[in-house]
Protein backbone atom coordinates (compact mmCIF):
# COMPACT_ATOMS: atom_id res chain seq x y z
CA UNK A 1 0.00 0.00 0.00
CA UNK A 2 2.64 2.43 1.15
CA UNK A 3 4.48 2.00 -2.72
CA UNK A 4 1.62 2.17 -3.90
CA UNK A 5 1.10 5.94 -2.42
CA UNK A 6 3.98 6.30 -3.04
CA UNK A 7 3.97 5.68 -7.10
CA UNK A 8 0.73 8.49 -6.86
CA UNK A 9 2.20 10.76 -5.49
CA UNK A 10 4.84 9.94 -8.26
CA UNK A 11 2.39 10.46 -11.19
CA UNK A 12 0.34 13.84 -9.48
CA UNK A 13 3.73 15.70 -9.43
CA UNK A 14 4.33 14.47 -12.93
CA UNK A 15 0.82 15.24 -14.11
CA UNK A 16 1.73 18.67 -12.29
CA UNK A 17 4.95 18.91 -14.09
CA UNK A 18 3.12 18.17 -17.43
CA UNK A 19 0.73 21.71 -16.59
CA UNK A 20 3.76 23.87 -15.61
CA UNK A 21 5.98 22.74 -18.26
CA UNK A 22 2.88 23.42 -20.73
CA UNK A 23 3.09 26.87 -19.63
CA UNK A 24 6.04 27.54 -19.94
CA UNK A 25 6.15 26.00 -23.23
CA UNK A 26 3.58 28.36 -24.31
CA UNK A 27 5.91 31.13 -22.67
CA UNK A 28 8.76 29.59 -24.64
CA UNK A 29 7.08 29.36 -27.99
CA UNK A 30 5.40 32.76 -27.90
CA UNK A 31 8.43 34.41 -27.52
CA UNK A 32 10.09 32.42 -29.62
CA UNK A 33 7.65 33.64 -32.41
CA UNK A 34 7.83 37.43 -30.88
CA UNK A 35 11.90 36.81 -31.47
CA UNK A 36 12.23 35.34 -34.30
CA UNK A 37 9.75 36.07 -37.06
CA UNK A 38 8.46 39.06 -35.93
CA UNK A 39 11.87 40.89 -34.86
CA UNK A 40 13.74 38.86 -37.44
CA UNK A 41 16.05 37.48 -34.93
CA UNK A 42 18.34 34.76 -35.65
CA UNK A 43 16.91 31.55 -34.76
CA UNK A 44 19.47 30.41 -32.37
CA UNK A 45 19.82 33.39 -30.42
CA UNK A 46 15.78 33.54 -30.43
CA UNK A 47 15.98 30.23 -29.37
CA UNK A 48 18.75 31.04 -26.39
CA UNK A 49 16.18 34.15 -25.29
CA UNK A 50 13.20 32.03 -25.40
CA UNK A 51 14.51 29.16 -23.59
CA UNK A 52 16.05 31.82 -20.47
CA UNK A 53 12.30 33.17 -20.05
CA UNK A 54 10.60 29.84 -20.24
CA UNK A 55 12.92 28.58 -17.74
CA UNK A 56 12.08 31.00 -15.12
CA UNK A 57 8.40 30.97 -16.02
CA UNK A 58 9.11 26.78 -15.21
CA UNK A 59 10.49 27.59 -12.34
CA UNK A 60 7.91 29.77 -10.40
CA UNK A 61 5.09 27.74 -11.72
CA UNK A 62 7.37 24.36 -10.89
CA UNK A 63 7.77 25.90 -6.81
CA UNK A 64 4.17 26.94 -6.86
CA UNK A 65 2.43 23.84 -7.73
CA UNK A 66 4.88 21.41 -8.38
CA UNK A 67 8.37 21.28 -6.14
CA UNK A 68 6.55 22.87 -3.41
CA UNK A 69 8.92 22.20 -0.71
CA UNK A 70 11.89 23.65 -2.89
CA UNK A 71 15.55 22.72 -1.57
CA UNK A 72 16.66 23.68 2.04
CA UNK A 73 19.13 25.65 0.11
CA UNK A 74 16.91 28.86 -0.28
CA UNK A 75 15.30 30.27 -3.42
CA UNK A 76 18.82 32.34 -4.87
CA UNK A 77 20.56 28.94 -5.23
CA UNK A 78 17.40 26.98 -5.91
CA UNK A 79 17.32 29.36 -9.20
CA UNK A 80 20.53 29.28 -9.66
CA UNK A 81 20.75 25.30 -9.54
CA UNK A 82 17.46 25.83 -12.08
CA UNK A 83 19.66 27.89 -14.58
CA UNK A 84 22.90 26.07 -14.10
CA UNK A 85 20.84 22.79 -15.30
CA UNK A 86 19.10 24.63 -17.89
CA UNK A 87 21.94 25.25 -19.57
CA UNK A 88 22.48 22.08 -20.63
CA UNK A 89 18.89 22.10 -21.96
CA UNK A 90 19.48 24.79 -24.00
CA UNK A 91 22.16 22.99 -25.62
CA UNK A 92 20.37 19.94 -26.41
CA UNK A 93 17.42 22.48 -27.66
CA UNK A 94 19.96 24.20 -29.28
CA UNK A 95 21.48 21.39 -31.13
CA UNK A 96 18.78 19.72 -32.45
CA UNK A 97 17.55 23.10 -33.34
CA UNK A 98 20.55 23.44 -35.34
CA UNK A 99 20.35 19.92 -36.96
CA UNK A 100 16.32 20.21 -37.83
CA UNK A 101 17.25 23.43 -39.50
CA UNK A 102 20.41 23.05 -40.92
CA UNK A 103 20.24 19.32 -41.76
CA UNK A 104 16.83 18.40 -42.69
CA UNK A 105 15.67 22.26 -43.88
CA UNK A 106 12.81 21.93 -41.23
CA UNK A 107 11.10 25.03 -40.60
CA UNK A 108 12.40 27.26 -37.55
CA UNK A 109 9.32 27.24 -35.52
CA UNK A 110 8.60 23.30 -35.99
CA UNK A 111 12.07 22.82 -35.73
CA UNK A 112 11.07 24.54 -31.95
CA UNK A 113 8.40 22.73 -31.25
CA UNK A 114 10.14 19.10 -32.05
CA UNK A 115 13.01 20.30 -29.77
CA UNK A 116 11.20 21.75 -26.81
CA UNK A 117 9.26 18.07 -26.96
CA UNK A 118 12.75 16.51 -26.76
CA UNK A 119 14.10 17.88 -24.08
CA UNK A 120 11.09 18.26 -22.02
CA UNK A 121 11.57 14.78 -19.88
CA UNK A 122 15.49 15.53 -19.49
CA UNK A 123 13.74 18.75 -17.42
CA UNK A 124 11.28 17.02 -15.71
CA UNK A 125 14.14 14.38 -14.50
CA UNK A 126 17.17 16.92 -13.64
CA UNK A 127 14.50 18.69 -11.17
CA UNK A 128 12.91 15.46 -9.67
CA UNK A 129 16.24 13.69 -9.51
CA UNK A 130 18.80 16.80 -8.65
CA UNK A 131 17.41 19.97 -7.74
CA UNK A 132 14.20 19.00 -5.37
CA UNK A 133 15.63 15.24 -4.78
CA UNK A 134 15.18 15.95 -1.18
CA UNK A 135 11.90 17.66 -1.87
CA UNK A 136 7.93 15.93 -1.97
CA UNK A 137 5.72 17.95 -4.46
CA UNK A 138 2.64 17.45 -2.14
Amino acid sequence: MKQRISKNAEIKQFLSYVFVGGCATVVEWGAFWIFCPLMKMQYLLATSLAFIISTFTNWLLGRRFTFKRGTNSGIKKELIAVYIASVFGLAFNLIIMFILVHAFTINSMVSKIIATGMVFFYNFLIRKRVIYKSSSAF
